[in-house]
């Protein structure tokens, strides 16, 4: 090692050279670098919100290019309707969105915000008709509870009770107006047979069967199913201790058909329908009660053929009743369809869903 006084000595500043001033550091620390993959999460986001946002347009779109003729034809039938009883019908279906918006607010304890909630019920009318058996509007109604802070296990009670209130609220109801039409009404055609009463109670059998083998095979399902069952028992005490939720929940489901039947009886009336506001109203009532369980796109099929054959059976000609039928879903599916599904994109993105 050389010693010390043979290292070379630092270089004086030039003559000319004035002396660098030292920088004081700055209180603000440098940004950090943006990594690459925080910047990918983000666009895939962005992506992905605008997908979906734009999915319900170009899915309306598909369905309306596929079911033009039956569109054509339902918005010709009501071109010669009589234009009298054609708002009566609109305020019907406007009042039966308010009434499934009061429904979902009388199965949850906590207190939602009416205009959103309208809003969700709006936009989850139009998912109602994308998919089968009220999937489409249970995933909206479902997305809209997880945004207001509501526990999954919470909002899935939820549905589940406003599921199960809705068909046991409409038995009291078919039996008043069984009652007011029981004097022209014919049952043979509308009893069902032998083999449908099998059918029906094999397929109850089978589901609550398969159900509980699910639950003694699979471990992992027991404790979601017990914490599930345990949160809706807790909620429909707590739910019919509130006189206002009772009424929104009992109340709503019993006035939801009578209102979705009004509409049918008012396109009905338009058009020269020779049956009375009961008869049409129980007619709507024994096919949502007959055949609203098969999985189709918001009942769409199966519940109208069910209307069109009761109508029938109640003394209505077949090509009136079938034309009833179409300006209903004209009403009731075809109109709604565009603003919902705009509602809908908008609290897509808005990010209320």
């Amino acid at each position: 090692m050389p010693p010390l006084d043979s290292l070379p000595a630092a270089a004086a500043p030039a003559p000319g050279d004035a002396p660098r001033a030292s920088r004081p550091p700055s209180p603000h620390p440098p940004p950090a670098a943006r990594p690459l993959s925080a910047v990918r999460p983000t666009s895939l986001t962005r992506l992905t919100r605008l997908a979906v946002t734009l999915l319900p347009l170009l899915l309306l779109g598909t369905w309306a290019a596929l079911d033009r003729r039956a569109v054509g034809d339902g918005v010709a039938r009501l071109g010669d309707a009589d234009p009298r009883w054609l708002p009566t019908g609109l305020l019907f279906t406007l009042l039966g969105w308010v009434v499934a918006a009061c429904v979902r607010q009388g199965a949850l304890p906590e207190r939602l915000p009416p205009g959103l909630l309208l809003a969700s019920q709006l936009a989850a009318g139009a998912a109602n008709h994308v998919l089968p058996a009220s999937i489409g509007a249970h995933a909206v109604t479902l997305r809209f509870l997880r945004g207001r802070g509501i526990p999954l296990a919470r909002a899935t009670a939820s549905l589940a009770l406003y599921s199960l209130v809705k068909p046991v609220a409409r038995i009291p109801v078919l039996i008043v107006f069984l009652v007011a039409v029981g004097d022209g009404l014919r049952f043979g055609p509308l009893a069902p047979d032998r083999w449908t009463l099998v059918l029906a109670a094999g397929s109850a059998v089978l589901g609550l069967t398969t159900v509980g083998l699910l639950l003694t095979a699979v471990r992992p399902l027991r404790r979601p199913v017990a914490d599930f069952l345990r949160t809706a028992l807790t909620d429909v005490r707590i739910l019919h201790t509130r006189p206002s939720r009772v009424l929104a929940l009992w109340g709503g489901s019993a006035v939801a058909p009578v209102l979705q039947g009004s509409t049918v009886a008012a396109v009905g009336f338009s058009l020269g329908l020779p049956l009375s506001w009961a008869q049409v109203v129980f007619a709507l009532l024994i096919a949502s009660t007959a055949v609203g369980a098969v999985p189709a796109p918001g009942g769409i099929g199966p519940v109208d053929a069910a209307m069109v054959f009761t109508m029938v059976s109640l003394g209505a000609p077949t090509g009136l009743s079938t034309a009833t039928v179409i300006g209903y879903r004209v009403l009731t599916v075809w109109i709604p369809l565009l603003p919902g599904t705009l509602i809908l994109s908008a609290l897509v993105h808005r990010k209320v869903l």
